[in-house]
């Protein structure tokens, strides 16, 4: 499995018609809309670039997401927040069928894994 080197993937479509691309950023913030749409995903986690971004008032879909495309499959890596009742197991395997799912139905491609980090807790 070779990673790709641009950050953009072609999708399967009739070549007839044209060609389809994918940008990374694009099934980053696919798979973070479909986590926070989860009951008990209270926020998503992100790493020092996205905090600032966030402060300037610009919204970044895709905090918190790392996602690796490469011509086989699709990896995703989550950072989250879980609500203090949540079940977090109950949570995380519904985080990651919805992500799985949202990305499959919307890109065609085959996501293989969905790797769920829990951050913290937040007190509602």
């Amino acid at each position: 499995m070779e990673k790709l080197d641009r950050a953009t993937h072609p999708l399967p479509v009739d070549e007839d018609m044209g060609e389809v691309q994918i940008a990374d950023e694009v099934v980053a913030i696919i798979a973070g809309m479909a986590a926070t749409e989860v009951k008990g995903v209270a926020s998503m986690v992100g790493n020092i670039k996205n905090e600032l971004v966030a402060k300037m008032g610009m919204k970044n879909l895709s905090k918190g997401v790392k996602v690796e495309v490469t011509d086989a499959d699709v990896k995703v890596d989550l950072a989250l927040n879980i609500a203090f009742e949540a079940n977090i197991l109950e949570v995380s395997r519904i985080v990651q069928d919805k992500v799985k799912s949202a990305i499959e139905s919307m890109t065609g491609m085959e996501v293989s894994r969905v790797n769920v980090r829990v951050a913290g807790v937040v007190l509602e």
